[in-house]
């Protein structure tokens, strides 16, 4: 009955009384009208019905005002509810209605205009897994848990009987047992991470945070012992050898798990390459301890110096990893791709290999950039160069359909021998980098549009088309800074986005504009449907060239094998596929934004805790975000602080949202985004994540309104 009621209810726009939703179902009986009414309740309670204060029924996605999303909390206390397909919904911190960080709700708008504002009605799940803090006593003496989440604002109240072993000072992540009210919890003490004051403990606590455990479970451990050490002969027959082949891998200095291979050669006007990536799908089964384990850590995270890897260190950093001079099972996607870099002809089969060399991405970019060869390079030294050529060739292609290249800077935490940060630093990228980014993107592409083309269920990356009027919002931005913009945005392509890219690419404040056009723009995500990849200007696009890293790399691998090599393609599999695929998607895309989370959430706290030994020394920055409560600051080395606005002084100054900026109601000086600043750090807090600055002097550079 529940289907029939959404069909008829689906009909209308307006609320319905229990007796006119029995009425359009046709139903005559009391009976009928008891079961409608049980079955609106359980509609109510899944959130696919609202009723209103009248008792009226209306579908949720029925109603325009009526929006359900994630709440994300400020530290000052109101919040915004993220919603998938439209812009964020401003809630005031007396409309929360006992909703805390973090928590599903169901809102409703109560303003529109420039900020839309509304009001949490229900909280619909709240969730209580992976609460990770520090173990502390309240004034009676009990343990209590302090949450690292300090947003969320929930009392956690420790069972006496799971606190063995358990110190004050202890960072734990903990179970809920029991609600006791309505922000009011009793917990047991799952797992110990360590005391808050050792070394990795910090990072640790935030890698709990978001589900990534480095410990796999006794039925894990009981499989990698039918795991062996070495590739064994009878996992070779039905591959292609390429032992012989000149292959060979490039990495980060202390990079341990190594995905991918590349080999080249140049014949016949005609670029020969050779991606081969790691099979990991031939240890890593469906239905085992360790596939589901891989699954649900969705991906590696990479936390600083610190990696949680998806897969055991016997696989990831062993058997699975293309280690020099060792035999490893590969897939390989070997493509002709012609001196305009279109790919003319490709193989995609199962192989194994013998790595000759792992190379490291310093020495590739000494040998490329600056002639400079280091030992045990020599015989490789030529075929570096020629694929560094080829690599320009791909760069160049993709640039010309429409590649949009936000080549935004990274920072880099540099610890020491007890994880303190003791700088922070821009990562530098070369064209070592750039040469297996390039390459890796052509396998990808060549792996997804073959599968593409046989009309076949299958796992592919995707980017949509940006929001027109987000898009517009940063155009008008723009011209309000002053700078003139020629490109058209009417019809967005990524072409378009290319070059009003290539327009701001001269001015001082191209990376923070860079960075907020990358922000106005959709997030890419995993989807059994293929949209294309709008920021690679790519008609199919997949993740094939990580699956030691990645699930949805090693799903792939699943996918091809069961295609390419089984020649499974049963109605059977292809319906079972088609279920399944949507959910697993789903979940990649969750899990890494959880990695990115948790690798921002690293950083921040890296980045004050550096600044706590930086206390009262001076800088000059970029604004780079303005909000109601201040700006932040930009420095050199990419770290951001706050300038509150509380500490702006010689005017009470207004947010003006619409220009992104700060303007004084007596003086009309204006800090907007752009303009450079002098700062002084005046605080620092490691446990917050916070660094706060305040105006040393006016910057001859700023463009202000007296």
């Amino acid at each position: 009955m529940k289907d029939n009621i959404i069909d008829v209810l689906n009909e209308v726009y307006e609320a319905k009384t229990l007796i006119e939703v029995n009425d359009m179902l046709g139903l005559t009986t009391a009976e009928e009208l008891k079961e409608v009414e049980k079955n609106l309740e359980k509609l109510e309670e899944e959130c696919i019905i609202y009723k209103t204060k009248k008792d009226r029924y209306i579908l949720i996605k029925n109603c325009k005002n009526l929006k359900i999303g994630k709440l994300s909390l400020n530290k000052k206390g109101f919040g915004f509810v993220i919603l998938d397909k439209e812009d964020d919904l401003y809630i005031p911190e007396s409309d929360l209605n006992g909703a805390t960080h973090d928590d599903r709700v169901l809102a409703e708008v109560t303003h529109n205009g420039i900020k839309r504002e509304g009001r949490i009605i229900r909280v619909l799940k709240r969730d209580l897994n992976d609460l990770v803090g520090e173990l502390v006593k309240d004034e009676k003496g009990n343990f209590i848990l302090k949450l690292d989440e300090s947003k969320r604002d929930l009392e956690i109240i420790i069972d006496h009987e799971s606190l063995k072993n358990c110190v004050e000072g202890n960072k734990v992540v903990v179970t809920i047992k029991q609600e006791l009210g309505k922000k009011k919890y009793l917990a047991s003490v799952s797992k110990i991470i360590g005391h808050k004051d050792d070394p990795g403990v910090d990072i640790m606590s935030i890698a709990y945070k978001y589900s990534f455990d480095p410990d796999f479970g006794e039925d894990v451990e009981r499989e990698l012992e039918n795991i062996p050490n070495e590739v064994e002969k009878l996992e070779l027959v039905g591959r292609t050898d390429l032992t012989k082949e000149v292959i060979f891998t490039i990495d980060g200095e202390h990079t341990k798990d190594i995905d991918d291979a590349i080999s080249y050669k140049y014949e016949n006007g005609l670029h020969t390459l050779g991606v081969h990536i790691a099979d990991v799908s031939n240890y890593v089964k469906e239905n085992t301890a360790l596939g589901d384990a891989a699954y649900e850590r969705g991906t590696s995270a990479y936390l600083a110096d610190t990696v949680i890897p998806m897969l055991p260190h016997k696989l990831s950093n062993g058997i699975c990893s293309l280690n020099e001079g060792v035999i490893r099972l590969t897939m390989s996607c070997v493509m002709d791709i012609d001196n305009s870099g279109k790919v003319v002809n490709y193989d995609i089969f199962p192989s194994y290999i013998k790595s000759r060399k792992k190379m490291t991405y310093e020495a590739v970019n000494d040998i490329i950039h600056r002639d400079i060869i280091a030992p045990g390079y020599e015989e490789f030294a030529d075929t570096l160069k020629s694929m560094n050529n080829l690599a320009h060739i791909l760069q160049k292609n993709i640039v010309n359909r429409g590649y949009i290249n936000f080549d935004l800077d990274e920072a880099e935490v540099v610890q020491d021998e007890n994880g303190v940060a003791i700088d922070i630093v821009r990562r530098e990228r070369e064209d070592g980098e750039k040469l297996i980014e390039s390459f890796m993107i052509v396998a990808n592409e060549t792996v997804a549009s073959h599968i593409y083309n046989m009309d076949l269920p299958f796992v592919y990356r995707v980017h949509g088309k940006p929001n027109t009027e987000k898009i517009d919002d940063f155009v008008n931005l723009v011209k309000i800074m002053g700078y003139e913009v020629k490109t058209k945005t009417t019809d967005l392509s990524p072409k378009s986005m290319q070059r009003l890219l290539d327009e701001l690419g001269d001015i001082p404040e191209f990376e923070i504009l860079s960075s907020m056009l990358l922000r106005s723009m959709k997030k890419a995500e995993y989807s059994k449907e293929n949209i294309g990849h709008f920021g690679l200007a790519s008609k199919a696009y997949t993740h094939f060239t990580s699956p030691i890293r990645r699930f949805p790399d090693l799903t792939v691998h699943r996918l091809l094998k069961k295609y390419l090599v089984e020649n499974d393609m049963s109605m059977q599999t292809i319906r079972f596929l088609e279920n399944n695929l949507v959910d697993l998607c789903e979940h990649a895309s969750a899990r890494e934004v959880a990695s990115i989370s948790a690798e921002r959430d690293v950083l921040d706290m890296k980045i004050a805790e550096y600044m706590e030994s930086h206390i009262g020394e001076e800088y000059e920055g970029i604004i780079s975000t303005v909000t109601s409560f201040g700006f932040f600051v930009e420095l050199p080395n990419l770290v951001e602080g706050l300038v509150s606005i509380k500490t702006i002084k010689g005017d009470f100054y207004n947010y003006v949202p619409e220009q992104l900026a700060l303007i004084g109601s007596s003086t009309k000086k204006t800090y907007r985004v752009g303009d450079k600043v002098k700062v002084k750090c005046v605080a620092a807090s490691k446990i917050t994540s916070m660094v706060d600055f305040e105006l040393v002097k006016e910057n001859e550079n700023d463009r202000s309104k007296e």
